[in-house]
């Protein structure tokens, strides 16, 4: 059985990632990228759906364990009853390879090893050939390798011999101190040789240093600074080197409800997450990341507007159908395990202010627009009035009846009044009177039709009476001002229908709105959201009391899924989330800009 979902920590290439258990095991890797198919899949089963372990004999969690050096380079540590080793995991940056390096160090005494390896290729549906291939380590020394076939897919481990026992390979050997034991795998395409042994000192080292340097330039101060550069760090390495594509998560079909259905695919590029992303970059130095992630968007979403998804491939692939798996039978038995996102499809009218938002906060850091990249808003803008009629499946892919939702008709405010900024502050040309006009009326049926008189509360879609988190967001695109009466009343709402022990739920499930059986549990980023709220709108000690409570959810190693379990005190979802890690960014720089206000 899989792990608790905080008790993982990530490593990652900037191609994709491995989770790696406290007791040893990955049991989430997909090679080459974040979305190929699984190698090791037993998150979302067990151990016959792949998996590795390196752990000592007999030990069955670790001590303790902890990136170094502002990396994402993962020393475990372990001690038994004869002595203490160190496990160093890694996937080697920039060689342009598919590498899992794990290095075992001697610290004091002797530790005896062991090593059990069982490769499923394709989401656990492809059982590989697998053979011995004795080869030469580079220094006249014997070495042994291990080749694992099946259709495309071959990877090539190197280390200590691995024997076949039953389906799974296994391998013991014993560590003293000061010296070194290293394991590595390496994916290849099965129709290409296996590629040469790589030097593992050199590459950690190349590794440690390039996520070093890339930490080492986060501009960051204030309470929160630690849980802010890695929140960054999660996030560029969700980020694809070589599109820029920013994935949601490094997951499929963790449960957003423990053995329920709410399992979704999150290894896809959602424009509002890569938007807030954008934003989240700028604000702490990486113009660089930002300028890549503009060229990234501007080639998904190129051709016709009204072609425009939500979410696309790493490369900008928009073909992302849904379906769901049978040789995986969920995590902790969720299921369906799904690969692919239906909700690519949908219709959210909350993104053209997302897209819009993304490339003027661009623009005020001095990117400056191209003629194709300005035509292209330009275009936007006129499909966003020919389908501002239409209901949406709203910020949270609601697969229950279409609506008008709140929150997607402020984001259609928001991009016009981004068009019309446009023009007014950089000179950019269109017809800013008819945006004008567009911006009008569209705050006008938000303010009539959206927001409850007598409650004095906006609310979730026009004609209920419930709220929903995204109305946080209001203040945070300009449409109205954190400390407006309307949105104190809001707020005042969230709080007395939405909160679960100090959380804020996203909606509230029992209403049926989103078309689903079951609960869920309290996002995170909601309640980031809340804290963004609460220290600007003058309440800076529930901002600090809320958002210590939140840091405080976070893994031994800095991490945080989608949602949070407040009764068994877990976290829920796919991991590590982006949008959490988004959320905790802003709300640090928001509790940040409060207290400069009063100092």
């Amino acid at each position: 059985m899989p792990l608790a979902i905080e008790d993982y920590a990530l490593i990652g290439d900037c191609h994709t990632a491995a989770l790696v258990g406290l007791d040893g095991n990955i049991d989430w890797l997909c090679l080459p990228r974040f979305d190929s198919a699984s190698t090791f899949g037993a998150l979302l089963g067990n151990a016959e759906h792949g998996h590795w372990r390196l752990s000592p004999v007999g030990a069955t969690r670790a001590t303790r364990r902890f990136y170094r050096d502002g990396s994402f380079v993962l020393e475990t540590r372990w001690v038994t009853a004869h002595g203490e080793v160190a496990v160093i995991d890694l996937m080697p940056h920039g060689d342009r390879r598919a590498d899992v390096v794990r290095r075992v160090q001697g610290i004091r005494g002797t530790v005896d090893m062991e090593q059990a390896m069982r490769i499923r290729f394709d989401y656990a549906a492809a059982v590989p050939w697998m053979r011995q291939a004795p080869e030469h380590d580079g220094r006249g020394k014997h070495a042994h390798a291990l080749i694992a076939v099946a259709g495309p897919d071959s990877v090539v481990v190197r280390g200590p011999k691995l024997e076949p026992d039953g389906m799974v390979h296994r391998s013991t050997f014993t560590v003293s101190e000061g010296e070194t034991v290293d394991i590595t795998l390496t994916w290849y395409p099965s129709h290409r040789e296996p590629p040469p042994p790589i030097a593992v000192s050199a590459r950690i080292r190349q590794t440690e240093k390039w996520w070093h340097d890339w930490a080492g330039s986060i501009e960051t101060t204030g309470t929160y600074s630690e849980y802010v550069r890695r929140s960054l760090l999660v996030l560029r390495a969700l980020t694809h080197e070589d599109t820029g594509g920013i994935v949601a998560a490094a997951t499929t079909s963790l449960p957003e409800a423990f053995g329920g259905s709410r399992n979704w695919d999150y290894r896809y590029v959602w424009l509002r997450d890569a938007s807030l992303t954008l934003e989240a970059l700028l604000g702490h130095g990486f113009d660089g990341e930002a300028h890549a992630w503009r060229d990234w968007l501007l080639r998904a979403i190129a051709g016709d507007p009204a072609d425009m998804q939500i979410m696309y491939g790493l490369a900008g692939e928009r073909r992302i159908v849904e379906w769901e798996l049978d040789s995986l039978p969920g995590y902790r038995g969720a299921s369906p395990v799904r690969v692919g996102n239906g909700a690519s499809d949908q219709f959210q009218g909350d993104v053209f202010g997302e897209v819009m938002l993304a490339l003027r906060r661009t623009r005020a850091n001095g990117i400056a627009e191209d003629r194709s990249s300005w035509a292209l808003q330009v275009a936007l803008l006129d499909h966003l009035e020919h389908v501002l009629d239409r209901d949406d499946n709203g910020i949270w892919e609601i697969r229950g009846p279409l609506r008008r939702f709140t929150h997607s008709r402020v984001m259609m405010w928001a991009a016009f009044d981004a068009g019309v900024r446009a023009v007014e502050h950089h000179g950019l040309e269109g017809p800013v009177e008819h945006w004008r006009g567009l911006r009008a009326q569209l705050r006008t049926e938000i303010e009539t039709q959206g927001f409850d008189v007598e409650r004095n509360t906006f609310v979730q879609y026009y004609g209920t009476t419930a709220v929903d988190a995204s109305l946080l967001f209001l203040p945070s695109v300009g449409f109205i001002e954190a400390d407006d009466p309307r949105m104190l009343g809001t707020v005042a709402e969230i709080e007395r229908t939405l909160l679960r022990d100090g959380l804020v739920m996203r909606y509230e499930p029992a209403t049926g709105v989103d078309g689903l059986p079951g609960a869920e549990h309290p996002f995170l980023a909601c309640s980031f959201w809340m804290v963004i709220q609460y220290a600007d709108s003058g309440r800076l000690d529930d901002a600090t009391r809320l958002m210590d409570r939140l840091v405080g959810l976070c893994n031994d190693v800095g991490l945080l899924s989608e949602e949070y379990d407040v009764g068994d005190q877990r976290q829920v979802g796919n991991t590590p989330q982006a949008l959490s890690h988004l959320g905790l960014v802003k709300a640090a720089d928001a509790i940040d800009r409060a207290q400069k206000r009063l100092s």
